[in-house]
């Protein structure tokens, strides 16, 4: 899979948020996508007692939701956890999973934020730069804003709000489960990312190419650690 955009890895936390800086004027906040095509899912694991971490991506074809290609990546972790710079502990080896894809993907959730970053530069849209590819950020957790709560059903969403602007939003996926926070990453408007995070989540919290990509890079850390031990 071709890489459009790179950058360097290797850099302080400062340096870092200036290329989050500088990536911010490609970003693009408009598209729709009514399918059918791919949809992949993309999430990393760190190793514990070491620096290692792992990536994966499971790519599905939608509606359906069977797969049709896996990739992953093993790496060593070497920026620190500075908060709002989580892509550059995951880019990198994110980005070795994706250069391994033989298709290419439609649309590209991430487990992590999109625009709903103090930068506006979340995992998923700082990937979605740099593969230049529509892309989504589908979070278990809050990074910034305020919200109200949803409505208990499936579909029931109010706005995550920076500064009077809305960045994303805090959508129910199952009944009375909590909800997960989704906004734009690169190459789509939020109401398109709403529609595709409820597509894809066939009866689980998280859309399935997320869920499948978390299982994958577990049992792939699993297994390297095991086979280390």
């Amino acid at each position: 899979m071709l890489i459009v955009r790179s950058h360097p890895w290797r850099v302080s936390p400062l340096q870092a948020s200036r290329i989050q800086e500088e990536l911010r004027e490609h970003l693009i906040l408009e598209g729709r996508y009514k399918g059918p095509g791919l949809i992949a899912g993309a999430d990393a694991s760190y190793s514990r007692g070491s620096k290692a971490g792992y990536a994966a991506i499971v790519v599905m074809q939608w509606p359906g939701l069977n797969t049709v290609e896996t990739s992953s990546a093993k790496g060593e972790i070497e920026f620190p956890y500075v908060p709002g710079l989580l892509t550059f502990r995951e880019g990198p080896v994110l980005m070795e999973a994706f250069a391994r894809l033989r298709r290419r993907p439609d649309v590209v959730i991430f487990d992590g934020q999109g625009i709903a970053h103090p930068r506006n530069m979340g995992l998923a849209t700082h990937m979605g730069v740099l593969l230049d590819i529509p892309s989504i950020g589908c979070a278990k957790s809050r990074l910034v804003g305020e919200h109200e709560s949803p409505g208990p059903e499936p579909g029931d969403w109010t706005s995550l709000v920076v500064k009077g602007l809305a960045v994303g939003a805090v959508l129910r996926t199952r009944r009375r489960v909590n909800p997960v926070f989704v906004s734009s990453g690169h190459r789509l408007e939020l109401e398109a990312c709403i529609r595709v995070v409820l597509d894809t989540c066939a009866g689980y919290r998280m859309p399935e190419p997320v869920r499948q990509a978390h299982l994958l890079v577990n049992a792939l850390r699993a297994r390297k650690e095991g086979a280390r031990a």
